[in-house]
């Protein structure tokens, strides 16, 4: 790991965070053992009550040693008041440098090229991050504070009576020696909830993002059985760790009433030989009452929640804070923000130079998300010479929206070649690239400031001839005129544009553009037929070389050549060719018919 890499956060993020804040840990520690006076004199107070006062006609006393243990408890509170704001010089510096963690760890993997930073993961660290926060914080208010407990409470006990000690900490440390492979249990099937919980709510999202694709292509019931799968496997985790957790509650219930039952039936022995008084009798009855069974059960089942929460969290974001690696770096794509890309792309390179033209060629092209992951393009060999116009149709995940990412040079190939104008996708000058694609996704991007603004976005020399002119084009005039023209502000500062008027918008900005590739990722799905087809037509007519991933059938129907992508059934043709020869294509193409989709 370089020297600029950011440290993982793991087992020993701990060790580390407490030796840089040792003040603080010092004085929690110090607070901690004043504020344990009362778990450790508590049965002391309880026997000199009884066998200095009442028992023996002394009523007065008696009540003195009681209202010392009264002030005991004033002086319990008077130090947790103290203590939690030390408490707080530890938690929150440990929830920044966690946050520092997570952010560096993300920027980095980005910088080195992972494909697992989008912006859906870094929001869920972050979520994790303030897990571990609120876990770290519960956890030092009463793990720390019953675990000290626990501990003054049998060092008491020692002092009140040495036999009974003996006799009674065995059970106890008998009980906390079998939790903890049972805790270790419980983190392996909480890890394994975490997974499916994440698992479920992933493939729950991709379903909900491509429920058009689900629709069209027929696959309702192959998801839905997947789904149900998922649920099924997320139920499953669900109630191992239940199992578990019942069965630690078990037996720390039964470890923390064992003490008072060896003291119960040892008592009339040790009472008999004069070892133990019945102020002691009933002051280590009170340590093992209102002291150790209720710290060891609350200590155990904070541990075996919240500790194994954390454990388990922090596992997690130790793996996802790691530094990955190097690949070459990431570059903007021409339509879309950085923190928008989904895909590493090659980055700048002295052997950066120009293509001969915009035409466009892939020979056995694979491409998979992350090392050992099933291709989602494999061997696919494709030419697109400059002015073409190729729709793409395939199954949801057959890699449609991968492909444009490939031809817009946001991501290097892992297999084949894939060059532009002949020159290979690693070595093209990024800023002919910037200049002469632009890929406009689904999702399509409208940016606080003017219409004017956004419409030249991909080319600032353009004037507002040329931009009312591509919107005319591709069929936005009319919002335009209706917003108020060029001038008015959209985004933040306007007013809230539809799915399908943000279409538009992205639409017209790269009409306006240089560009001489395009490529439209169901980039009109959220207008009518009659709107997607004028705006297609419109790139057709000027010469751009266009590819669009097609969300209905008329896209297909109007490219003089359709790719259908999914795997080893991947074929190219026109759509006469790819109904009689591609099963797949006159399958999709039934269902889009079936689905009333023009």
């Amino acid at each position: 790991m370089s020297e600029s890499a950011p440290r993982p956060v793991d087992r020993h993020l701990f060790a580390g965070f407490l030796r840089q804040h040792r003040g603080a840990a010092v004085a929690v520690a110090g607070w901690s053992l004043l504020e344990a006076v009362p778990a450790l004199a508590s049965g002391l107070l309880v026997a000199a009550a009884l066998d200095r006062g009442f028992l023996a006609g002394r009523p007065a006393e008696g009540f003195l040693w009681i209202g010392l243990l009264g002030a005991a408890m004033v002086f319990r509170a008077l130090m947790t008041r103290t203590l939690t704001p030390w408490l707080g010089r530890l938690v929150e510096p440990l929830r920044d440098e966690l946050v520092t963690a997570v952010a560096a760890g993300a920027v980095h993997r980005a910088a080195a090229g992972a494909r697992d930073t989008a912006g859906a993961g870094v929001a869920r660290l972050a979520v994790q991050v303030e897990t571990v926060r609120a876990l770290v914080s519960a956890l030092l208010r009463s793990a720390r504070q019953l675990g000290v407990s626990l501990l003054m409470a049998f060092v008491g006990l020692a002092a009140l009576s040495a036999p009974v000690a003996a006799a009674t900490l065995p059970p106890v440390l008998l009980t906390l020696l079998l939790c903890v492979p049972r805790l270790r249990v419980l983190a392996r099937r909480q890890r394994r909830q975490l997974r499916a919980e994440e698992a479920l709510t992933a493939a729950a999202g991709e379903t909900f993002d491509g429920i058009r694709d689900v629709v069209a292509c027929g696959a309702r019931d192959r998801v839905a059985d997947d789904l149900s799968a998922r649920i099924t496997d997320h139920r499953d985790a669900v109630r191992a760790v239940a199992r578990t957790a019942s069965a630690n509650t078990l037996l720390v219930s039964l470890g923390s009433h064992l003490p008072l039952l060896v003291l119960l039936l040892a008592a009339p022995r040790l009472l008999d030989r004069g070892a133990l008084s019945v102020g002691e009798l009933l002051g280590a009855t009170s340590y093992l009452i209102s002291g150790v069974a209720p710290a060891l059960r609350s200590l155990v089942a904070v541990l075996g929640s919240w500790g194994v929460q954390l454990a388990t969290v922090l596992g997690r974001l130790s793996r996802s804070t790691a530094p990955a690696r190097r690949v070459p770096a990431r570059t903007p794509g021409p339509d879309i923000p950085a923190r928008h890309e989904p895909a590493r792309a090659p980055g700048p390179d002295a052997s950066a130079r120009p293509p001969r033209s915009p035409d466009l060629s892939l020979v056995d092209v694979g491409y998979a998300y992350g090392p050992g992951a099933a291709p989602v393009i494999d061997g696919l060999s494709l030419d697109l010479p400059a002015g073409s116009h190729l729709t793409v149709v395939g199954p949801s995940g057959a890699g449609k929206s991968t492909l444009t990412t490939l031809l817009a040079g946001l991501a290097a190939p892992d297999d084949g070649r894939l060059t532009l104008g002949g020159v290979p996708v690693t070595e093209v000058d990024r800023a002919w690239l910037h200049r002469e694609v632009t890929l406009i996704p689904q999702e399509a991007y409208v940016f606080t400031g003017t219409v004017r603004d956004n419409l030249r976005y991909l080319n600032p020399r353009a004037r507002d001839a040329d931009l009312l002119a591509s919107a005319e084009a591709v069929g936005a005039r009319a919002l335009v005129d209706r917003l108020g023209g060029l001038d008015t502000p959209v985004g933040l500062d306007g007013p809230p544009l539809s799915s399908g008027e943000r279409q538009l918008v992205a639409l017209a900005r790269a009409h306006v553009s240089p560009a001489s590739v395009v490529l439209l990722d169901e980039a009109c799905c959220h207008l009518d037929p009659a709107a997607e087809e004028r705006a297609e037509r419109a790139f057709a007519a000027r010469g751009t070389t266009l590819v669009v991933v097609a969300h209905r059938i008329s896209s297909a129907l109007r490219a003089p050549r359709v790719l259908v992508l999914d795997g080893e059934r991947t074929a190219i043709g026109t759509h006469a060719q790819l109904l009689g020869e591609s099963p797949l294509y006159a399958d999709l193409v039934g269902h889009w018919v079936a689905a009333g989709t023009p």
